[in-house]
Formats: C-alpha cells, structure tokens, sequence
C-alpha cells in the first residue's frame, strides 16, 4: 500500500514536472514570439527610413551630376557657338580676300596685255634699230675699209697702250715722291722707336754677332761681285750686315733659327776656307739638319729635366723649338719651363695632380710655334696639337682655356693660367714692341707665300725690304715685275707700317749638268 503511494505520489510529482516543463515552454516561446514581431518591426522600421535616406540621397547626386552635365553641355555649346562664329568670320574673310584677289588678277591680265602691246611695239622699234644700225656699220665699214670686229680691236689696243702708259708714269711719280719723304720720315720713326724701345733687347731678339779673327775675312764672305753674301742671304734669309765694325760681322733677322743656322754656317765656311755659292748652299743644307737635331735633343732634355714622360715626339720637337721662339721679348722655353714648376707648386699644394699640371705648363703656349699657322688663336691651335698627340683631356682643357678661349673643366685649368700670369707679369719680363715686329715681319712673309709661283720669302732690313724668290718656270720675267707691283699694293692696303718697304723678286734659272 505504501508502495503504491510512493509510486503515485512520484507519477505525480513526475506528471506536475512535465505540466511545468509544459507550461514554461509555452510561455517562453511566447514571449520570444512577440520579441521577434518587435525586433522584426523595428528592422524593417529602420530600413524604411534607410531606404528613404538613400533615395533621398540619390535624388540628390542625380540633380548634381545632371546640374554638372548641363553646365558641361552648356559650355560645350557656347565654344561650338564660338567656334562657328570665327569660322563665318573666316569665310567672310576669305570670301573677300578673294573677291581682292580676282579683282588684282583683273588687274594683273589688263596689265600683262597692255605690257605685250607695248613691247610688240618696242619689238619692232628694235627691229627697225637693228636694221638701222646694221646699215650704218656697212656704210662705215665701206669708208673706213674696216670690218666692226677689226675696228673695235685696234680701238681697244690703242686705250690699252694708253692706259698702261698713263699708269706706269703715275707709279714712277709716286716712287718717286716717296723716296723724296722716305729718308725724312724714316729717321722720324727711328728716332722715336729708339726713345720707347732699349736698344739692348732689340739686339738681344734680332740681330746675332759673328766674330771673325780678321778683317781680310770679310771680303772673302762677301765673294767676287757680292755672290756669295746674295747666296747666303737667300738660302738662310738673314740679313748680313757687313760695316765698318772691327772683327764682327752682324746677322739680323726676326727668327731666331735662322740667325742661328746662318751662325754655324758662317762658323763652318769661315773655318773649312772655302766660301762660295755652290759650297754654302751645301754648308746651309747640312746645318738646318743640325739646328733640327738640336731642338729635339733640346727638347728632350728640357722634358727629362722636368721628370715628364710618354710625350710625343712630335710635341718634344715643338718644345724644342721654343729655344728660338720669344714671347713679348721674353723667351718662349724658359717661360714655359718657369709655368711648368709654378704650376706643378702650386697643384702639390693644393692636392691635385703636379706631373698634369706641370705637363700643362710646359705646353700651354705651345700653339704659338706650330708650323701651319691656322686662323685661331695660340691656346685653341695648342689645344688641338695635345688633341692630335693624345695627351690627357685634363692637359688639353688647361692649354685651351689659360686665356679663357673655352671654358675650364678642371682645377688645373685655372692654376696654369695663373702661373702664366705669375711668369709673365715679373717686371721686364716681356715687351710688347718686339713681339708686334716680329708679328708684322710674319705678315709680310704669309702675304707673298700667297701669290702662285713663290717658292720662297724672307723680310729683312728691319721689315724695310720683301725678298721674294719665284720659281723660274711658274714665273716669267713679265710676272715677276707684276708681282712685285701686286704685292706692293697688297701690302699697303693690308698693313700698318712706318716709311716704305722694297719689295724685291728674284727669278733665278739654273743650268746643271754632270760630267761623266
């Protein structure tokens, strides 16, 4: 009996369990029902107000973009607007250009007809001249037993012979009149020169002493007639001043190495005895292979003195000649050794490259000696003569631009045109005079290399005396007398000099044969 209490009472206990389980089920879900609904509600409360929001936001951009395309369309159509305008401008233009044009061609056609009917005219007139003119040729021809042809000739050679006649008696009366005034004037300028240039620099760059041992020398130099001192003026273009200096002889001349050929020359014909032209002419030959020995053996050592290697051989003979070149009186070679050590300091001093600068140094004046002269001045010609023999760039810069032809690329650039200045700037240093002489004396040489057959040209007498030596077979005596007159007013129409300058051509013919 308790048994079955227990087990009802626990059915029941069970049974109110599930009614609960039940009951709280249904109320949960419920309430979880209703929470749904109103989350559910509220979302889609939200989204209608989002929706809203953003058609509203939509609404907006499009009235935007469209307010932005009008004003775009708006703008395009005012340039088209624009556009149209000046193309009707344009064609109203052109249209009345046009019209101007046709009118002008109008014009132009009655113009070219009216032209045409003139000139038939003038044709004919000139027909009926021709045939007027041709009737009174015959007529004088008839008289005169001339043809035209002949008659013209013989008029011509007639102005001709008198032309020629007028102007050679003018020359003479100009000759003349200018040696009446060239001794007066010449001893003006010489004393001026003399008061403004020290006589011992002069001597020092143009004029060399020879001593000889005794007078009776003298004439043996001079040779029978004077052919042997023409022969050696000729083949070393030095004056030979031949005075009453006791035991000296004096060589004058603008160019140091041929003073100096004609030097040994006169050394060696005066010790072998033998003087005349044949042998001095063989004795000058020899010599001018020495004195080129010489430069390069003087230009070597200058470039082993200074420590400077792998130099051309080319730049080497240049250096050389430097010997017997001056700078504004100054010596080329020692003012260029003198650039190289400064340059060299001064580059060690700084930190830089001394064996670039000091190869700098020594060929920054080196355009000044080149043979072939071109129209370009000194640091440019020096420049492209280190560019020909492949020194460094560096080195070619600072030659090119030590007078600020080009511009400086490197230090050492400026540190040669210093050290020239330094070099040149020392008082005494140089002369402006002498290397202005030097320079005309040039001139008057480059001018006669200038005519066709002249072979050789050497200025002498100071600059007062133009020997020119023609070749016998390009020039015959006619042309030579020509050229002699050509050059004379070439000279005075290109150059500034004081007095007067003896222009002399010499047309030598030689006969040689070989006794067998």
């Amino acid at each position: 009996m308790l048994m079955e209490t227990i087990i009802i009472d626990a059915v029941l206990v069970l049974a109110g369990i599930g009614i609960g389980v039940a009951v709280t089920y249904y109320v949960l879900k419920n309430a979880l029902l209703k929470k749904s609904r109103a989350i559910l509600e509220e979302a889609k409360e939200k989204a209608e107000v989002v929706k809203k929001e953003k058609i509203l936001q939509a609404k907006e951009k499009f009235l935007q973009l469209k307010s932005e395309h009008q004003k775009i369309i708006d703008e395009k159509n005012r340039n088209i607007q624009k556009s149209e305008n000046r193309i009707r401008q344009k064609e109203a233009t052109l249209n009345q250009k046009l019209q101007e044009t046709q009118r002008k061609n109008n014009e132009l056609n009655a113009l070219k007809n009216n032209l045409n009917a003139q000139l038939e005219i003038v044709n004919k007139k000139q027909e009926e001249l021709n045939k007027l003119h041709a009737e009174e040729v015959e007529k004088l021809e008839n008289i005169s037993k001339l043809s035209a042809r002949e008659a013209k000739d013989q008029l011509i050679e007639s102005l001709k012979g008198e032309a020629k006649a007028e102007a050679m008696m003018m020359i003479r009366e100009i000759t003349e009149e200018a040696r009446l005034t060239a001794e007066r004037n010449a001893k003006k300028i010489v004393v001026e020169t003399i008061q403004r240039t020290a006589s011992e620099h002069a001597i020092e760059n143009t004029v060399t002493v020879f001593n000889i041992d005794n007078e009776n020398i003298k004439g043996r130099i001079i040779g029978r007639e004077g052919r042997n001192i023409r022969a050696l003026e000729s083949l070393t273009g030095i004056e030979i001043i031949i005075d009453d200096t006791p035991d000296a002889i004096l060589l004058s001349g603008f160019d140091p190495i041929r003073r100096e050929v004609a030097r040994l020359s006169l050394q060696k014909l005066v010790a072998d005895g033998r003087i005349h032209p044949a042998r001095i002419e063989e004795v000058v030959t020899k010599t001018k292979k020495e004195v080129e020995q010489e430069i390069l053996e003087t230009g070597k050592r200058t470039v082993i003195d200074l420590g400077i290697h792998n130099m051309h051989h080319e730049l080497i003979r240049l250096v050389g000649r430097m010997r017997y070149r001056s700078s504004y009186g100054q010596n080329l070679l020692s003012h260029s050794i003198e650039v190289a050590r400064l340059s060299a300091t001064m580059a060690a001093e700084l930190g830089l490259n001394p064996k670039k600068a000091k190869r700098a140094g020594l060929l920054h004046d080196i355009g000044k000696i080149a043979e072939n002269e071109a129209e370009l001045p000194h640091a440019l010609l020096g420049k492209k003569l280190a560019e020909k023999y492949k020194e460094h760039p560096d080195v070619c810069n600072a030659i090119g631009a030590h007078h600020d032809e080009i511009e400086m690329e490197t230090l050492i650039a400026p540190i040669v045109q210093v050290c020239d200045a330094i070099s040149g700037s020392r008082p005494g240093a140089r002369r402006e005079v002498v290397e202005a002489y030097i320079q005309r004396l040039k001139k008057l040489e480059e001018i006669a290399l200038g005519y066709p057959g002249v072979v050789k040209t050497y200025a002498i007498q100071a600059g007062r005396e133009l020997r020119v030596i023609v070749g016998a077979d390009k020039v015959s005596d006619q042309q030579a007398d020509s050229l002699s007159y050509d050059l004379s007013k070439k000279i005075q129409e290109e150059m500034t000099y004081p007095g007067q300058i003896k222009i002399t051509v010499i047309r030598e013919t030689r006969a040689i044969n070989y006794a067998k």
